[in-house]
């Protein structure tokens, strides 16, 4: 299983990256200013790093007491990646309706477009994270 120190690693690192891409493409699509979608991702990433340690924590607890490792396999990356992104929803979307003074319904088309943005990010950035850092109980014998 992850260190804290690493999964500091991974979390910093992943939301960072992600930071460095969603505000120009966010206020792109989204005709908004950069600096309202700065901070309203830049909360959201904050909620979300808070989000990413814990929830990766867990899952790596119950995938190890299930499978007895923590090796993921493509369709449980997929899962883990979804389930990832229904639990920030749930927080961000309201988040985003007030500080960005939008409807909610225009929050949800906000937040399921950054959801999928993260749901692919997530995958790709978090299997490369495995590949670079990869843990010795993964190492075939």
């Amino acid at each position: 299983m992850r260190s804290p120190l690493d999964r500091i690693r991974h979390a910093l690192s992943f939301e960072i990256l992600a930071l460095l891409l969603i505000i120009p493409l966010g206020a792109w699509l989204f005709h908004m200013p950069v600096e309202a979608i700065g901070v309203a991702t830049i909360v959201a990433a904050t909620l979300a790093t808070v989000w990413n340690y814990a929830y990766n924590e867990l899952f790596d607890r119950v995938m190890r007491r299930i499978s007895g490792s923590t090796q993921k396999s493509p369709p449980v990356r997929v899962l883990h990646a979804i389930l990832f992104e229904a639990g920030l929803l749930v927080v961000l979307m309201p988040f985003f309706a007030w500080y960005l003074q939008i409807t909610l319904w225009h929050a949800f088309v906000l937040d399921i477009s950054f959801a999928a943005f993260y749901m692919v990010y997530a995958l790709v950035f978090n299997w490369a994270y495995d590949r670079l850092f990869p843990l010795p109980e993964w190492q075939e014998s």
